[in-house]
């Protein structure tokens, strides 16, 4: 476990159409106008602060539409600051690893930023950070269980994007700087949880993460 984790001043950063299958699906829509072509740079966007969740939380969801996706994955916690770091060097900056459910209410648009979608209160539960130390992240496994049964599970051998290329993709234009949390991206066909569902993300060699699906309070 990292201590202070995330860190006080640690920034989240989401990635999306890093799954091969997604971008396959979505390779039509792609194509259309007004873009004409898939993306060629690192699609992010930020999950704030009033995000962050723990172990155990319960994410209250809106009763329109009454359903959350979870796009599991697993969070690179940067050690150092990374600043146009090549492929080979840049699993040097990542101190550790940690199980992340990116809550999204649903939806397929990529050309604006789903900000009412994946920004609300508690929609970013993390499990506890683990030191990078003989991890395999390009060979990990993720599996879901709701309510105790099986409903998902993804390798992480099938991205457009592994966390090293990842790292120098995104660090050409921006730098990451110590405490922040690079996601690796939701698989295809993420789980749907609704109100009273209880969800279990698990990574082997990374440990597990839980947390519930309630109801938001109406004002």
């Amino acid at each position: 476990m990292i201590a202070s984790f995330p860190a006080a001043r640690a920034t989240v950063y989401g990635v999306l159409l890093n799954d091969r299958a997604t971008l396959q699906r979505l390779a039509p829509q792609f194509d259309s106008a007004p873009y004409k072509a898939a993306p060629r740079a690192p699609v992010l966007y930020i999950k704030p602060r009033n995000t962050f969740a723990g172990n155990h939380a319960a994410v209250a969801i809106p009763a329109d539409p009454g359903e959350v996706r979870i796009d599991a994955t697993i969070g690179l916690v940067i050690g150092s600051t990374a600043t146009r770091v090549s492929a080979s060097k840049a699993m040097e900056h990542v101190a550790a690893y940690a199980v992340v459910s990116d809550v999204t209410l649903p939806h397929e648009n990529y050309y604006r930023p789903a900000i009412r979608q994946r920004d609300r209160d508690s929609f970013c539960p993390m499990g506890e950070a683990v030191a990078a130390s003989d991890f395999a992240v390009n060979q990990a496994t993720l599996h879901i269980e709701i309510n105790g049964q099986p409903v998902y599970e993804r390798g992480f051998d099938q991205l457009v994007r592994p966390a090293a290329q990842l790292i120098a993709d995104v660090t050409e234009f921006m730098s990451l700087s110590a405490g922040d949390i690079l996601l690796l991206g939701p698989g295809e066909g993420s789980p749907v949880a609704r109100p009273g569902d209880t969800v279990r993300i698990m990574v082997p060699g990374l440990g597990e993460l839980c947390h519930t699906v309630a109801l938001e309070a109406q004002p």
